[in-house]
């Protein structure tokens, strides 16, 4: 068993991603699995209004429409396992289809469905228990649209047992697609906590697509065939060490770089990753090069889960509407806030006269200026830009009305106001994001395959109080720079970085180019120096935390994106864009340093 390999390829990132991936991974000709991520939480609301219409619905239809449609053939034919959390809210209406396209091309396919994550039907129940919002404190709103538990791998392992070659979930945790794989594969159990943070960290990586494999990487231009962007295969061991590599031929670029980059990808404190299975902690964690466009990566640690599940429930939350206004010429950030200021006047007046009401929310930006910078632009004169408005109001009308008085701007205001993106914009629903946690006893998942119904009681003995557990921290005296002579460079130079959300506080992982500028980042970037540089956003704590293992550290910036998510009215609600600020700010390094070693060396 120690020498089998498990080959995993990750087909899909989120709902709406390329139509390519799933025929690229399997035309490798190298899959034993086949896995497919589409659930967030904004998919879960509009999944969950889906099924409100039609009880047939609410579930992610290119899955079956899309991507089965192209492979299913050979994926039969190759006898190769697959996947997917595509079934939303509505996992039985998926499989039900799934097996209609099956049999529609004559081919026999054993189907699993996964449940006991949609909690919708107990949401009162919750409420009696007064639940408290995880970031917020605030209590469940009165009206909820979806509310499902994030449910890990053994559900999944259970229907492989009984011989699915399909597994269809609703919510689960992204990771535990390919850790189930890996678990049913090899024999893991759901005690063998090392292994089981191994596998998750397998799912991690290819849970986002090409994300590993050259996509979002800092050092764009040195990948290659974005058009080809080849998409992620895990090829694992019994022992939970695996390569991170892609199809032959295909665009993108793998190396430890790229691959670390993902791992330290909205993780939190990277000692204590909190999955169901089990908490992970990946500071060790060390990754090699193993040959062209593969990377070894081993060294996952993991110890008992909590005992409860994280439950994620959307809930409306009134009307936005959104506005996209460009304006060309002289002095253009000057003129896109007055226009700014005469669309609000002008509407608020018009509101007060119909009695509705005032703005609940007003948000503006005038891109083309580095107004994510705040106070770092270095924007001096703007003869170009787009001004973005956000407005929320609790009545629907306001905002039809708010729409239908940008246009009138073109012949009443500023010159040079050349368009409006898109057209008059469309109010549309606020959807909010409200995660507490419930005990995992409470939950009956379960998993039915060709109509045997199998319950999957969470293991009693998994129910443990965790063992103490030391986190790999850096070790060496921090360095001094008094005295030295240093220079300043921009944190690219000497760093990689890649940032995302987490509800309403932002990720970003920082790593070394070179293990001899790890030094110069404890001492240059500190949590304090991190926090002031996003002074103008972040309004909570911020903390770093050591990933030796990749020469990294990853920082946690709290109240960091205007409510996060579905709720931030901003143009980057999931921090993406984090990362490349905090690359352009500039750090003190040593001469000695820059300078290439002698000949003699």
């Amino acid at each position: 068993m120690t020498d089998r390999i498990v080959r995993i390829g990750g087909a899909s990132g989120f709902w709406g991603d390329s139509a390519e991936a799933a025929p690229q991974l399997v035309a490798s000709g190298k899959l034993d699995y086949l896995t497919f991520d589409y659930l967030a939480e904004l998919t879960m609301s509009i999944l969950s209004r889906a099924r409100a219409q039609d009880p047939a619905a609410g579930y992610a239809r290119d899955f079956v429409d899309v991507a089965m449609r192209s492979v299913l053939r050979e994926v039969v034919a190759g006898g190769i396992k697959v996947l997917s959390n595509a079934g939303g809210v509505n996992p039985r209406a998926c499989a039900e289809a799934l097996q209609r396209l099956a049999e529609a091309e004559g081919l026999a396919l054993r189907i699993a469905v996964v449940e006991g994550d949609d909690v919708l039907s107990r949401v009162d129940a919750f409420r009696a228990e007064d639940v408290r919002d995880l970031h917020s404190g605030q209590p469940l709103p009165a009206k909820v649209m979806s509310a499902n538990a994030y449910l890990g791998a053994l559900p999944i392992v259970e229907a492989l047992k009984h011989g699915a070659q399909v597994v269809i979930t609703g919510r689960c945790v992204d990771s535990a697609l390919p850790l189930a794989a890996l678990m049913h594969e090899f024999g893991w159990s759901a005690r063998d906590y090392d292994l089981i943070a191994a596998g998750s960290l397998a799912g991690h990586l290819i849970e986002c697509g090409p994300q590993a494999t050259g996509g979002l990487f800092t050092d764009w231009e040195t990948v290659e065939g974005w058009d080809n962007i080849g998409y992620p295969i895990v090829e694992c061991r019994s022992d939970g060490s695996f390569v991170v590599t892609k199809p032959a031929g295909t665009g993108g670029l793998v190396t430890p770089a790229t691959v670390a980059e993902q791992m330290v990808y909205e993780i939190g404190d990277p000692a204590a990753y909190l999955l169901p299975d089990a908490i992970c902690d990946f500071t060790a964690v060390r990754m090699s090069a193993d040959g062209p466009d593969r990377v070894l990566v081993q060294g996952a640690r993991g110890y008992a889960p909590g005992p409860c599940y994280k439950v994620s429930a959307t809930y409306a939350d009134g009307w936005r509407c959104v506005a996209n206004i460009t304006l060309i010429g002289g002095r253009a950030e000057r003129k896109a806030r007055r226009v700014a200021e005469a669309i609000l006047a002008r509407t608020r007046r018009m509101f007060e006269a119909r009695g509705m009401g005032d703005y609940r929310l007003v948000y503006s930006e005038v891109i083309g200026t580095e107004a994510a910078f705040g106070p770092h632009s270095r924007i001096a004169v703007n003869r170009e830009v787009v001004l973005r408005l956000v407005v929320e109001h609790a009545n629907r009308d306001a905002l039809e009305l708010f729409a239908a008085e940008i246009a009138p701007g073109a012949v009443s205001w500023a010159p040079g106001m050349t368009s409006i993106g898109g057209g008059r914009p469309r109010p549309s629903p606020i959807v909010k994001l409200f995660s507490f946690l419930a005990p995992k006893t409470e939950f009956k998942a379960s998993a039915t395959v060709a109509g045997e119904h199998w319950p999957v009681p969470f293991p009693a003995e998994l129910q443990e109080t965790t063992t103490a557990h030391v986190a790999t921290t850096y070790t060496e005296p921090l360095p001094s720079l008094d005295g030295v002579a240093t220079v300043e460079v921009p944190l690219l130079g000497i760093a990689h970085g890649r940032s995302g959300d987490k509800g309403n506080s932002v990720n970003i992982g920082i790593i070394a180019r070179d293990p001899k500028w790890i030094g110069v980042l404890r001492a240059e970037l500190t949590a304090e120096r991190v926090r002031e540089y996003f002074g103008h956003f972040v309004e909570g704590a911020v903390s770093r935390f050591d990933v030796p293992g990749v020469g990294a550290f990853n920082f946690l910036l709290q109240g960091a994106l205007a409510g996060g998510g579905m709720a931030s009215p901003r143009s980057d609600p999931l921090g993406k864009a984090f990362a490349q600020m905090l690359l352009d700010m500039p750090v003190r390094v040593p001469v000695a340093l820059l300078e290439p070693p002698s000949a003699a060396a």
